[in-house]
C-alpha cells in the first residue's frame, strides 16, 4: 500500500517562484508607508512563505492598522500585475503529472488568497492537477497555515489524516502540518533558509521535484 495519498502543496517556492511580483509589491507596499527598500534579497527572505501581515507587523514593527494599510496597497499592485511576475518552477509539471497519473489526490493549501492562487495556477495550466486550491480570504480570515490545511482537508473529506503530506518550502509549512497533526515534506527547492526546515522538524527533504515523486510514487514509508 501506498504511503501517502493525499497531497498539500504549497504556492509560493513550491508550485512557482513569484520573487519578482512579491518584492515589487511590497516595496510598493513599503513606499506608500513612507519606506523606501532596495533590498531585495531581505525582502525575498521576510516575505515568501509567511502572510503578509505577520511580515509587515514582526519585520517593520507595523501596528494591526498600519499593517492593513499595506496589505491593502500591496494587493492593489498584485491583483493587476504583480500576480503574473512569477513563473513555474522547473520540473513542477512532471512531477504533478507522475502523481496524478499514480492515482494521489492533490491540492494546493496555500496562504496567499486563494482569488489569486486560483487565477495564478489558471495562467499556469496548472489548476487542472488539483481536486482543491485552498489559500486565505481577502479579509484576513483563514490566514494562518494551519487553518488552510484544515479547511483543504475539509473540502476534500479526508477524515484519516495518516496518508496526507503537506510539501511546503518554508518552516509555516512544517509547523502548519504539526498543528494539524499530519505529516510534512520540505523542499529545498524554494526559498527555505538554511537549516530552517531541519529546525522546523520537516518529516522528510527533497532536493528535487523528480526525487519528491519517485519518493512518493514508490509507496516509501517515513
Amino acid at each position: 500500500m501506498d504511503r501517502f495519498d493525499v497531497l498539500l502543496f504549497d504556492l509560493d517556492g513550491t508550485l512557482t517562484d513569484p520573487q519578482e511580483g512579491i518584492t515589487n509589491c511590497v516595496k510598493y507596499a513599503l513606499a506608500a508607508q513612507g519606506i523606501i527598500e532596495t533590498d531585495t534579497d531581505k525582502l525575498r527572505r521576510l516575505f515568501i512563505g509567511p502572510p503578509l501581515f505577520d511580515s509587515f507587523t514582526e519585520f517593520y514593527g507595523f501596528t494591526p492598522e498600519r499593517a492593513n494599510a499595506a496589505v491593502a496597497k500591496y494587493r492593489e499592485r498584485f491583483s493587476v500585475t504583480g500576480i503574473f511576475e512569477n513563473r513555474v518552477l522547473e520540473g513542477i509539471p512532471e512531477m504533478l503529472e507522475r502523481l496524478r497519473a499514480s492515482g494521489k489526490r492533490l491540492a494546493v493549501a496555500t496562504s496567499k488568497p486563494e482569488v489569486f492562487a486560483v487565477r495564478i495556477l489558471e495562467k499556469f495550466e496548472l489548476s487542472k492537477y488539483f481536486e482543491v486550491i485552498t489559500g486565505a480570504e481577502l479579509d484576513g480570515r483563514r490566514n494562518a497555515k494551519d487553518e488552510v490545511i484544515s479547511e483543504c482537508l475539509r473540502r476534500m473529506d479526508v477524515a484519516d489524516k495518516s496518508g496526507v503530506l503537506m510539501i511546503g518550502d518554508r518552516r509555516h509549512d512544517i509547523i502548519g502540518a504539526k498543528k494539524c497533526g499530519v505529516k510534512s515534506a520540505g523542499v529545498r527547492f524554494g526559498y527555505a533558509e538554511e537549516g530552517e526546515l531541519e529546525a522546523a522538524g520537516a518529516d522528510i527533504i527533497f532536493d528535487t521535484p523528480a526525487q519528491l515523486a519517485e519518493f512518493i510514487c514508490g509507496g516509501q514509508p517515513l
